[in-house]
């Protein structure tokens, strides 16, 4: 019997019970910690044969305390935190699960789009104080939207969209023009889409910064920026003086840096909450997603512990 490491909050959390499913294949689930704290894993690590990871860091130290480990399945799409060539090194597989939370991620940053436009949380809080004052939003179909990153996410952003009506913008270095323009949006640069948008929102992968305060110095003002993807693509002080200084009419996030270590941000400062929006990095947990995630994560696994290739890899060992 195999052992299965999970250390995916939502794992077999939603409607089917891949841990009776696991247990049907011969194998057992073994559960960690989703922050993956090198102390507490390293005994769990010592005996598992496979490990379906959670958004937490997977080190060389990781692999090195895992004598056993045959794949790391990344549960979800991005895969920053795990590094890969200390995997290939050691002959692990690494495989992700593209595509299982597209359209649940892609829901809900239309949701913090309108919520933004509309200043939805803050009318909320304001009637619950006995304020009805009004505060004049803005409509989807009037503004140009521009979407950083054209994946399966930031495509499904953009068939949302166009049943709003809005003029919609992307920049993906990785897909030619044709394919933009067939998904159903105009292909700029960044720096173009940054000029030019109303409302801009992020689904580019991880490591890298895409907003700081001399890319914000060229934005229109009262722009609105979503960020469903990565923390690490703004700079959080940046933005708190854009919203400030009205460069910035408003930011609505799934994610902030440290994510639940994260209290002392700068976008959480009282004088800023009635222009931003923040969910407890919630964009992917739909009952489908997870269903998704963990079904794409543990066939993957299932498939290498019988001896074949993993349907999804990252990168192939060579």
């Amino acid at each position: 019997m195999a052992v299965i490491l999970v250390t995916s909050r939502s794992f077999s959390d939603g409607d089917l019970d891949l841990v009776a499913r696991a247990t049907h294949a011969g194998h057992r689930i073994m559960r960690g910690p989703s922050h993956h704290d090198l102390a507490e894993m390293r005994p769990l690590l010592h005996g598992a044969d496979a490990w379906i990871a959670g958004t937490g860091p997977v080190t060389e130290e990781h692999l090195a305390a895992a004598p056993k480990l045959r794949i790391i399945a990344r549960y979800g799409v991005g895969y920053e935190a795990v590094d890969l060539d200390a995997a290939v090194a050691r002959g692990i597989p690494v495989t992700n699960t593209p595509g299982a939370n597209a359209n649940a991620v892609a829901d809900h940053a239309l949701a913090l789009i309108l919520a933004a436009l509309r200043t939805i949380p803050d009318g909320d809080r304001r009637v619950r104080a006995g304020d009805w004052s009004v505060r004049r939003g803005r409509e989807l179909g009037a503004a140009t939207v521009g979407i950083v990153g054209f994946g399966r996410i930031g495509q499904g952003v953009a068939k949302r969209l166009s049943g709003f009506g809005p003029r919609i913008l992307a920049s993906d270095p990785f897909l030619p023009a044709d394919v933009v323009r067939g998904a159903g949006a105009e292909p700029v640069d960044l720096d173009e889409l940054f000029r030019t948008a109303d409302v801009i929102t992020l689904h580019a992968p991880g490591g890298q910064r895409l907003v700081d305060a001399d890319r914000l110095a060229g934005v229109r003002p009262g722009t609105v920026l979503v960020n469903t993807a990565r923390p690490d693509l703004v700079d959080e002080a940046a933005l708190a003086s854009a919203l400030r200084d009205g460069t910035l009419a408003a930011h609505a996030a799934d994610t902030l840096d440290g994510d639940t270590a994260a209290g002392d941000s700068p976008l959480l400062a009282a004088d800023l909450a009635d222009r931003v929006i923040v969910t407890p990095h919630l964009a992917a947990q739909t009952t489908q997603a997870v269903d998704n995630m963990g079904s794409v994560s543990l066939d993957d696994v299932i498939a290498v512990l019988r001896g074949d290739e993993p349907a999804h890899p990252v990168r192939r060992i060579a």
